[in-house]
């Protein structure tokens, strides 16, 4: 019995950069994880990137966000190089995630993304 429930155990685990299907973060819940010193399990790379750059670690950011290739991380990844303000390589990555060039303060453009991600 004990070996079933370890079997089940791991059958229930996520993969790092996913998010689980039964579990919905609120934007503040997102915002208070900051108060963390890592951010919480479960989200995506991109996610994971915004995290970053909200406790200030634009590197770790740029790394998580470049793990989803996927329009969600290209998104972040343009969001990152705008806000580094390298903006002809901001526009290349809206381009490849299918937005446009935003115009927003940096903040609110960040209050955006969070909200679309966290769905």
């Amino acid at each position: 019995m004990r070996r079933i429930d370890n079997l089940l155990g791991k059958a229930k685990r996520q993969e790092p950069g996913t998010v689980p299907r039964d579990t919905k973060m609120t934007l503040d819940d997102f915002r208070q994880s900051l108060t963390a010193n890592e951010p919480p399990a479960g989200l995506t790379h991109a996610l994971i990137g915004l995290w970053w750059d909200a406790k200030g670690d634009w590197t770790r950011a740029h790394e998580s966000a470049q793990q989803d290739d996927g329009r969600d991380g290209l998104w972040v990844h343009a969001y990152l190089h705008r806000k580094e303000g390298d903006q002809g390589n901001a526009a290349y990555w809206y381009s490849r995630a299918g937005k446009p060039v935003c115009r927003q303060p940096l903040g609110a453009e960040w209050l955006t993304i969070v909200r679309d991600l966290l769905g």
